[in-house]
């Protein structure tokens, strides 16, 4: 049986709040096979943000462990997440962040610019017709819609083919059409380059277009449709 691209054991993660700490992720165990897609869903509060925040490296565990692609989290220093990221991860959010004075060209081109890739432009313009904005490369994100501005953001999310997409509510500041269209890309996106997905949402008719979704709620998963 092939090792899967994310391995959680026993995961803790606590934060310092005002009144102390706070768990916020208690004993998560969790294994996704390479390639498949997987939502969860749960009420606000629950921790799923901050799971996919330990996923990518951007929280450290307090107790267990995290693996993703052969690498361990935990243990890894700071430079050595951020090659990590560079190489492995994409993140698509809900407030798009893109980079408001640059170009749409220039905000998919950055990710394979950090990675020193000589042809970032070239391979961002790519990006960009595939999502069907080559009429846009031009444009800064004041100039866009919140379509077509989440559409840059995906560009760029999978423009270094992560081996993980990493989606924080992705159509939560877009109203219902625009929202399926954004997720009909992504998801043509992932079929295409066979990523792994790991997609929070509130939209359960969402989450079932996924191969398998878990329910989390106090920091727990719960099982809904196959076992975790």
């Amino acid at each position: 049986m092939p090792e899967p691209i994310v391995k959680i054991e026993d995961l803790h993660l606590s934060l310092v709040g005002g009144a102390g700490p706070v768990n916020i992720l208690c004993g998560i165990n969790l294994c996704i096979s390479r390639g498949e897609t997987i939502s969860i869903v749960g009420p606000s509060g629950a921790g799923k943000t901050t799971l996919l925040m330990a996923l990518s490296g951007l929280e450290r565990p307090s107790t267990g462990r995290v693996q993703v692609s052969g690498i361990d989290l935990g243990s890894a220093n700071e430079d050595e997440l951020a090659h990590f990221r560079r190489k492995h991860i994409g993140i698509v959010f809900q407030s798009f962040h893109l980079v408001p004075t640059m170009t749409a060209l220039e905000n998919v081109a950055l990710p394979l610019e950090f990675s020193g890739q000589p042809d970032a432009l070239a391979q961002a313009a790519k990006a960009l017709a595939a999502t069907g904005l080559a009429d846009r490369v031009a444009h800064f994100p004041g100039e866009l819609s919140g379509g077509e501005q989440q559409r840059v953001a995906l560009a760029r999310a999978f423009v270094a083919r992560p081996s993980l997409i990493l989606a924080d509510e992705p159509t939560g500041n877009l109203d219902r059409e625009t929202g399926q269209m954004v997720m009909q890309l992504l998801f043509n996106l992932q079929q295409e380059q066979g990523t792994t997905l790991v997609l929070i949402t509130h939209d359960e008719k969402l989450a079932g277009r996924c191969q398998r979704s878990i329910r989390m709620a106090d920091g727990i998963l719960q099982s809904i449709d196959g076992k975790i």
